[in-house]
């Protein structure tokens, strides 16, 4: 799976998510302001848990706007195995047991999964722990991730 195809199934995936979204922050708003919300007494308070819900996934829908323009707006960068790793680096990371998985480095989303029916790849940004630890790093670098009995130690055996 290459950059593009991973950059268009991150797009599409924020696009769909969005209109999901507006579509049900604009379902709960005419829910909080419609005519049989209006409180029977001062103890019912239906009309606001439904403003608190509506504003609550029109914040996500602006969230996930804001993400959406970032990927729109986003330049992949070439790497190589000597390049250090920062945003738009798609990693290769073997694990111990010799598992490999996929992780593109994104400026939002993080945890967002894309594939393409074969392969799946796996959005995280710099902010993230795993993201902290690949950023400046390079081809055949070990980091580490997690304490104790949670550590996972990974190669990394790609850098595109």
């Amino acid at each position: 799976m290459d950059k593009e195809n991973i950059l268009r199934g991150i797009v599409a995936a924020l696009a769909a998510d969005l209109a999901t979204l507006t579509a049900a922050a604009k379902g709960a708003h005419a829910a909080a302001t419609h005519e049989e919300c209006a409180p029977d007494n001062k103890y019912d308070t239906t009309a606001l848990e439904a403003s608190y819900v509506a504003q609550g996934q029109a914040n996500r829908a602006s969230e996930i706007r804001r993400a959406l323009e970032r990927y729109r707006a986003l330049d992949l960068r070439p790497f190589d195995e000597k390049t250090p790793i920062r945003l738009t680096a798609l990693v290769t990371l073997e694990s111990d047991d010799g598992s490999c998985r996929q992780v593109f480095v994104g400026p939002d989303a993080g945890g967002l999964k894309v594939g393409d029916g074969k392969t799946e790849c796996i959005v995280i940004t710099p902010e993230s722990p795993l993201g902290r630890a690949l950023l400046g790093k390079i081809c055949d670098d070990e980091i580490h991730t997690g304490e104790a009995a949670a550590s996972k130690t990974y190669t990394i055996v790609a850098v595109a």
